[in-house]
């Protein structure tokens, strides 16, 4: 380890305890005032107060700014600004009473890296740091996919990118990385199936369009046994399936499905989109009627750079932060756009103190004590993205 990182990586976050108050408060202020994705506007505009430093606007509603040295590479830092189309049912004081959540823990995200930001403004940071406010984490089109391409990246000349991601399936304070593999590839297929309508009582003279999408419906996990190799992970998980308008005597001449595809890379979500083009179109013809999927790319499989896997670890044993298990999972981040720009980190952070709710539950409600591990995630992570830059 260097001596000299060690020693900023201890005096930041000694700064950051400082003021950890101030983004305790922070944190309720934007918990009590949620904003779905493409609605982040008010979000934005009170992290950019917060952290009063210049910001280019970004991805509609986001902005990238930066401290540290103006010029040569800098280390990015990703936090979310949506939050959730949830009601609320925490019961505290600063609950939000919209039918709107913070319940995947971006409002802790936002208030650690603010506070990141805010202490190190009077240190002497080797490289720029590039705070990054990211909209639309939770839907599509992606706003990490828009940052990246906008060319932001490139003017701050970011090198690394670090994320940090609240979970409650690991231990509070507690933090896991990990190298390669962390987060699948995820795309959506949309499933169409057409004939020809008719009246219940007479089910021979129409297709009965309910058969076969309930077919293709049954089969889509067979078409995944069948044709994926089992030593790399996939799934197919219907989200919506729909036939007819509601009638009971009224035999529909339509159906659809939506479903999401997950696996270990975008490459292997198109060969099983197009298994189950052949088996949807094979199926609805053999019925009697006709189908097609359309397979829409989402994002690529994250991948944690093993350099700064290793030397995060290294770096937070030094200062005593418990190591979990790396998470890997088939869910989704689009953080996973920042590390085809450039070798990334995503840290998970531990907040499971016995019984806690899950992400995207309208209870999930980390303690506040998970800013200050979120922050010292971050901090660690620039520290040995840091590490990186000077061995380069």
């Amino acid at each position: 380890m260097n001596e000299l990182l060690n020693n900023l990586h201890q005096q930041w976050i000694d700064e950051f305890l400082k003021i950890a108050p101030k983004s305790n408060v922070l944190r309720k202020t934007i918990h009590q005032d949620p904003h779905v994705s493409g609605e982040e506007g008010p979000t934005k505009e009170l992290m950019v107060e917060q952290l009063g430093i210049n910001f280019d606007d970004a991805a509609e509603t986001g902005a990238v700014g930066r401290i540290g040295p103006a010029i040569g590479p800098s280390i990015g830092m990703r936090g979310e600004l949506d939050a959730l189309p949830v009601s609320e049912k925490t019961n505290v004081k600063w609950s939000a009473t919209s039918n709107k959540m913070h319940a995947c823990g971006h409002d802790v995200h936002l208030a650690a890296l603010a506070g990141v930001v805010n202490s190190a403004k009077n240190l002497d940071l080797p490289f720029g740091l590039v705070p990054i406010l990211q909209p639309r984490e939770e839907t599509y089109p992606s706003g990490a996919l828009e940052i990246s391409e906008s060319g932001l990246l490139e003017k701050h000349e970011v090198s690394h990118v670090i994320g940090a991601h609240v979970h409650p399936a690991i231990q509070l304070g507690s933090i896991a990385t990990g190298s390669g593999f962390v987060n699948a590839a995820a795309g959506e297929i949309e499933i169409n199936v057409s004939g020809k309508g008719g009246h219940g009582a007479y089910p021979h003279k129409a297709s009965d369009v309910a058969i076969p999408t309930a077919q293709i419906a049954l089969g889509l996990s067979e078409v995944v046994r069948r044709t994926n190799d089992p030593m790399s992970p996939a799934v197919v998980s219907i989200g919506n399936m729909s036939v007819g308008n509601g009638a009971a005597n009224v035999l529909p001449q339509s159906g659809a499905i939506l479903a999401t595809i997950r696996s270990t890379s975008a490459e292997k979500n198109i060969e099983i989109a197009d298994n189950i083009n052949q088996f949807v179109m094979h199926t609805a013809q053999s019925l009697g009627c006709s189908a097609e999927a359309k397979y829409t790319p989402g994002e690529p499989a994250l991948v944690n750079a093993h350099s700064l896997a290793i030397k995060f670890e290294s770096y937070a044993a030094s200062i005593d932060i418990p190591i979990a298990e790396p998470m890997r999972s088939l869910g989704a981040d689009d953080f996973s756009y920042y590390g085809e720009k450039c070798p990334s980190l995503m840290c998970f952070v531990g907040v499971n103190e016995g019984n806690t709710p899950s992400l995207h539950d309208a209870e999930f409600l980390p303690a506040d004590e998970a800013i200050t591990h979120v922050a010292k995630a971050l901090i660690t992570g620039y520290i040995a993205a840091a590490d990186n830059l000077m061995e380069s």
